[in-house]
């Protein structure tokens, strides 16, 4: 049994997790398909949006899913390398405006 912490293998248990809690894991999955359904924003934004989230949380799993959704749904890989650099701007004008609660 495998017990790394970030291992694209533990996504496999999600369906564990739907067994052990079908209502919550049904209201999660309805959230995550009408979150990033084409609507005012189209699906190939929103899984960029979600990717620029995902850098900025770290989380392994969501890089993953969302890197392949973005592409599935017509993301390009000049579009890709944006995102990453909004979600870099992101994190750095949160350290510098932060920055300020040092000074008197």
């Amino acid at each position: 049994m495998s017990h790394a912490l970030y291992d694209s293998a533990n996504l496999t248990k999600l369906p564990a997790l739907k067994t052990l809690a079908p209502e919550a894991m049904a209201a999660f999955e309805a959230l995550d398909k009408a979150a990033l359904a084409d609507g005012a924003i189209p699906r190939k934004y929103k899984e960029l949006m979600a990717l620029a989230v995902a850098l900025t949380t770290q989380c392994p799993y969501c890089l993953e899913v969302h890197r392949e959704a973005a592409k599935k749904a017509g993301a390009t890989e000049q579009e890709l390398a944006e995102t990453v650099f909004v979600a870099v701007a992101l994190r750095a004008g949160a350290a510098l405006t932060h920055g300020t609660h040092l000074l008197p």
